[in-house]
This record gives structure tokens, C-alpha cells and sequence, in this order.
């Protein structure tokens, strides 16, 4: 295949992704048919399988890349943060906020699909939050405090922190950029993450 040939497939599934999550917005995957977004791409039916097996397999790759961007800018702000829990904290959600304007068709995507989407599209994205837990976990057990800590405590710390991040997101997405809501919104998020944090300093585990 040449160059450009790839360059046309390319841009065919990118234009393929961006109609199912322009579709998708009043309603959710399971409603939606693959001769909807040959349409709007402006494809035959036929070739959007030059792509997909079926539009399941395309939110799939949805929720790749709205999860996969997320984990790895939240990564890299752990590894250059250190063990200063505020600028964590504090960076955390402000990423999250700049993350959830700049893909917000994504983040909407997440949020209706992971209760009413098609079931391989709900576990996908269970497991893609449960990643994020299992590397936070991994980042927490670095942080002064908890080098007593057990797997299963450092997890739960994990699964509380994820948790409420994800909830974050939703919110903001019916919050204007730069809006009181928005500053509210994350006021609440850095809150809730210290109350966390300060409550996790002073916990043992169990022997």
C-alpha cells in the first residue's frame, strides 16, 4: 500500500471516529447504526468494515483514546510532582479540567456509555479505570506514609481517588470553561482529594 493510500485510510478512520462521536451525542452507541456514520463520513456501508468489524469494535476504539490520554498525562504529573501531595492534588485537577475541555465529545462519550452502552463497550471502559486504580496504587506506595501501607489498602485509597475524578469529569461537562460552575466544580475535586490524602497520612494497616 503507498504512502498516500495509508494517508487516505487514516483520515477516513479518524473522520469515522469524529462522526460516531458527533452522532452519539444526543443518544448513545447502541442507537446508533454503522450506515448513520458511513453517511455522515460520507462513505458505502461496506467500507467503514475496511475499518471496524462493527461499530462495538468502534467504541471501543473510543474509549482507548479517551482513557489512554487521561492516564498518561495524570502519569507524568505524578512522576514530576515528588511527594508534594498539594501540587499533586492541585495538578491533578487542573489537568483534568483542560483534559475534559479539549475532549469533551470523549469525556460525554465515557459518561453515557459507561451505564447504557453496549456491554464490551462497559467492561472496556470498567477496565480502563481499573488501570488507572492499579497504576495510582503503584504510584501511592512511594509516597511518604505509606510504606507500611498493604496492596489491598493502597488500592482502596486508589479506587476513592479514581473514583472521585471520574465524577469530577462528568460534572464539568455541563460546566462552562472558566465559569463560576468550573471553579466550583474543581474547588469541590481538590477538596475531596486532600480530605482523602489527610485521612490516608494517619491510617495503618492492619497486621
Amino acid at each position: 500500500m503507498t504512502g498516500s493510500r495509508v494517508e487516505q485510510k487514516e483520515r477516513t478512520r479518524r473522520a469515522i471516529l469524529d462522526a460516531a462521536l458527533a452522532l452519539s451525542e444526543d443518544t448513545t452507541l447502541v442507537a446508533l447504526s454503522l450506515r448513520q456514520v458511513a453517511k455522515e463520513v460520507g462513505i458505502v456501508p461496506t467500507a467503514f468494515y475496511r475499518h471496524f468489524p462493527s461499530i462495538e469494535d468502534l467504541g471501543l476504539a473510543l474509549v482507548e483514546e479517551s482513557l489512554d490520554t487521561l492516564r498518561a498525562l495524570l502519569r507524568e504529573l505524578r512522576r514530576t510532582a515528588g511527594d508534594d501531595f498539594r501540587s499533586i492534588i492541585d495538578g491533578s485537577v487542573a489537568v483534568l479540567v483542560t483534559q475534559v475541555h479539549q475532549d469533551q465529545a470523549h469525556f460525554g462519550f465515557i459518561a453515557r456509555e459507561r451505564f447504557a452502552g453496549p456491554a464490551t463497550v462497559r467492561e472496556a471502559i470498567a477496565r480502563g479505570i481499573e488501570l488507572a486504580e492499579r497504576e495510582l496504587a503503584i504510584d501511592l506506595a512511594h509516597l511518604p506514609g505509606t510504606d507500611q501501607w498493604s496492596e489491598e489498602d493502597l488500592r482502596v485509597l486508589s479506587t476513592l481517588i479514581v473514583g472521585a475524578m471520574v465524577a469530577t469529569a462528568e460534572r464539568l461537562l455541563t460546566a462552562g470553561p472558566g465559569s463560576a460552575e468550573e471553579q466550583r466544580i474543581a474547588a469541590t475535586a481538590r477538596t475531596q482529594l486532600r480530605m482523602m490524602l489527610i485521612g490516608a497520612m494517619h491510617w495503618r494497616s492492619r497486621p
